[in-house]
């Protein structure tokens, strides 16, 4: 006597994940980066500028809400984000690039552009404050300083860029000279390791970070009418830069990886120092036009290359995000 088979049960569907469960703190290097540009533009006076940073704006917002969905729902995912290299760099961007928002809508909404970069400062303090928790009992190896640490200990310039924007110029001058310090530190140790060691071709990208504080500082403390001093930290800016340029081949030796964020801001905050610097005039103008004009479609390429793999999943997994 045959059985009769019992028909198989469906297979099991798995629900899809819920909105943010799995966005990835990678997006923000570039969107910062894109900010950055956008204002480099607007020192230029052209309207790029403003189409560049309304349209980033956008983007940053819907990221920005897209993320929030993951420590609403679980907190401890913040420690878990820090626990890694691409998670500190995109969640010290994200922080600092609600500054740059907070710069872009300075000539247009200054009290909601001054509560936003109030808003934003608490942030990059209390991340802060989670990377030091984290740092305290990693272990040795997750302990080393790494050009990341400009964005977490010395991004506080970015307030200084948006305090002036603001008006608030003995607040950008306070910045400056408080950011000196982290910045010098991390910059000789990081010589001191280049001596040592050679980085791995995957890491190299990040060694442009390098170059983002000394613009910063030339940017705020132009803004803040500390003329000598903004083409001090101009001309240290241009010897990172220089020295960058050389070594291009080797730093991208690795290929593309979501890594290559890290050449975005730098790139154009460089650009920014040299227009903002020079007022656009003379030779020092010219380069800086020139380096924004070749800046431009480079950021756009990398940023288009990151923001991709969003969607399906991929730049989640490529940099070990966790999910909610």
């Amino acid at each position: 006597m045959t059985r009769t088979r019992r028909p198989l049960p469906p297979p099991l569907k798995i629900p899809a994940p819920g909105f943010g469960r799995r966005t990835p703190p990678a997006l923000f290097p570039p969107i910062f980066g894109l900010f950055g540009l956008g204002l480099g533009w607007r020192a230029t006076g052209s309207v790029i500028g403003d189409i560049i940073l309304g349209a980033v704006t956008l983007l940053f917002v819907f990221a920005f809400v897209a993320y929030l969905a993951k420590p609403l729902r679980r907190p401890s995912v913040l420690i878990e984000e820090m626990a890694i290299l691409p998670g500190r760099a995109g969640l010290a961007a994200a922080s600092l690039s609600l500054m740059l928002m907070a710069a872009s809508l300075a000539p247009v909404a200054p009290s909601l552009a001054t509560l936003i970069a109030g808003l934003a400062f608490v942030l990059h303090l209390a991340l802060v404050a989670v990377l030091i928790l984290v740092l305290r009992t990693a272990p040795a190896e997750a302990r080393v300083v790494t050009p990341v640490f400009h964005l977490s200990f010395v991004g506080f310039i970015i307030g200084g860029v948006a305090a002036n924007a603001l008006g608030y110029h003995d607040v950008a001058k306070w910045l400056l000279w408080a950011m000196l310090l982290p910045a010098g530190i991390i910059w000789g140790i990081s010589a001191r390791q280049l001596v040592q060691r050679v980085p791995p071709a995957p890491m190299r990208p990040l060694l442009t970070i390098h170059l983002a504080p000394a613009s910063l500082f030339a940017i705020v403390a132009q803004g803040a009418g500390l003329e000598t001093v903004a083409y001090a930290f101009c001309a240290l800016a241009a010897a990172i830069a220089a020295a960058l340029l050389v070594s291009v081949r080797w730093l991208t030796e690795s290929g593309f990886t979501p890594f290559w964020g890290a050449f975005t801001f730098p790139v154009a905050a460089f650009a920014t120092a040299l227009l903002s610097v020079s007022q656009g005039q003379g030779l020092m103008g010219g380069f800086g036009l020139v380096i924004l004009g070749c800046a431009t479609p480079l950021i756009f390429w990398i940023s288009y290359r990151i923001l991709k793999l969003w969607p399906g999943g991929m730049l989640a997994a490529k940099t070990n995000a966790a999910e909610a």
